[in-house]
């Protein structure tokens, strides 16, 4: 498959030309959450068929973004992973999706797809750092079939993929509750309050995880 080049000797263009594509970036998002197999990605971004699937993980490794891995025991199977200059480009991601909660999302349209396990990266796109000063806890977020976990250190946050070994609190929610959390049409007191959701552990680091994250207000950008 050609490349295609804006020919221009421009950062933003050069960076375009790597990562401009169609489904490039969203492939990148994947990554950032950690390594994935083939099939993974396949299943997380439906409508790409396996043909260019195939092509935009050989562009991702041709250019130094991403490259093959073998997971450890007890899986022992092929997979990719970003490269470091593919990790760096997470805060450009985390920046589109904060542009994008704020200004491009709307309504769910009906043949839009979602996956809980996007949070993963969208609980570090709105992460309050100061909020979460002196704060040590590990949440475990359990929305329908899916699990990730957040690590709060200080100031500091990592989001991963399935349970934590010893989280501090637990939040249990199905996915039209969560969506509804996200649009900031409900919060997390009224979905405990309805029981479209429950949460167990440590009182304190409760009470203090509704100012950890802070979603921006949506906006129209028409006048």
């Amino acid at each position: 498959m050609e490349q295609r080049t804006y020919n221009q000797y421009c950062a933003t263009a050069r960076t375009l030309d790597l990562v401009g594509e169609r489904w490039t970036l969203l492939l990148i998002r994947e990554l950032l959450t950690g390594p994935k197999r083939f099939g993974d990605l396949q299943a997380a971004l439906r409508g790409l068929g396996t043909g260019l699937l195939a092509a935009r993980l050989k562009h991702l490794e041709r250019e130094g973004l991403a490259r093959k891995i073998i997971l450890p025991p007890p899986a022992r199977t092929p997979a990719y992973a970003l490269t470091e200059a593919g990790e760096e480009l997470g805060p450009a991601v985390l920046a589109l999706a904060r542009w994008g909660l704020k200004w491009a999302m709307g309504e769910r349209r009906a043949d839009e797809t979602f996956h809980p396990g996007w949070a993963v990266l969208g609980l570090r796109a709105y992460f309050d750092a100061e909020a979460a000063a002196g704060l040590r806890a590990v949440y475990e977020f359990r929305v329908d079939d899916e699990v990730f976990h957040a690590r709060i250190d200080d100031g500091t946050i990592e989001t991963l993929h399935g349970p934590a070994q010893h989280p501090d609190a637990a939040i249990t929610i199905g996915e039209a509750a969560f969506l509804r959390l996200t649009s900031q049409d409900l919060t997390l007191a009224e979905a405990i309050d309805t029981g479209a959701a429950s949460v167990s552990g440590d009182g304190e680091a409760l009470r203090r995880l509704p100012d950890l994250f802070r979603l921006p207000p949506s906006r129209s950008r028409t006048a």
